[in-house]
Formats: structure tokens, sequence, C-alpha cells
């Protein structure tokens, strides 16, 4: 069924969100609790590395997509009429300033998340 490819690929994959999904119960494990307090700390500090490197990681994909497609859009256009260069590269380059806000974005809720996380002093206190 699967190729060569499709099997290094699917390796790679699980792979990958095995230390995705690791990573962040290390870095959790800072908050373990001591003696008759809950884990709601682990699980919430878990959950807000999980979730910021989830954020980051989709945002990064997306804004590389759509800087790819502006510049696929904008090479094709300038091969098939190299006089209008000019106008095409102002148009590219306003895309991909568009297509990188939706990865700053994503950073910026990457960073709330683990140290602005407004729900925090719910859980922690």
């Amino acid at each position: 069924m699967l190729g060569k490819f499709g099997k290094m690929l699917l390796t790679l994959l699980v792979a990958a969100g095995a230390l995705l999904v690791s990573s962040s119960g290390v870095f959790a494990a800072e908050a373990l609790p001591g003696a008759g307090e809950s884990y709601i700390k682990v699980i919430f500090a878990f959950g807000a590395m999980l979730g910021a490197g989830l954020a980051i990681g989709l945002g990064a994909i997306g804004a590389g997509a759509g800087i790819g497609n502006a510049a696929n859009g904008a090479c094709m256009a300038v091969g098939r009429n190299p006089g209008v260069q000019g106008k095409i590269m102002t148009v590219m380059l306003v895309g991909m300033a568009m297509a990188e806000s939706v990865c700053i974005y994503a950073l910026v809720v990457a960073l709330v998340l683990l140290y602005a996380n407004p729900y925090m002093r719910y859980f922690l206190g």
C-alpha cells in the first residue's frame, strides 16, 4: 500500500508528534506538586506549553505556505510579462507581509499562553 517514501514520512510524523508531546511534559515537570497538592498545576502548564507549540507551529506552516504561494504567482507572472515586474513585486511584497503577519499573531498567542496567561491565576493561585 504505502511505498518506501510513505512509510518514511509516516515514521517521521509519528516521531515528531511524540517529541512534541514529550517535550512539553518534561518542561511541565518543574511544576510538580508537593505533598498534598493536586496535579492541576502540572496539567495547566502542560496544556499551555502544548497549545503554544501548536500555535506557533501551525502559524509558521500557514505563513510559509502563503509566502510560497505568493512567490510562485509572482514568478509566473513575471515570466509571462517581464515589463510589469515592478508592479508585480510591490503587490507580492504586500501579500507576503500579510501572510507573515499570521505567523506574528501566532507568536503573540504562544507568548501569551506561556507568560501572560489570563487563566493562570485560577489554576495556580
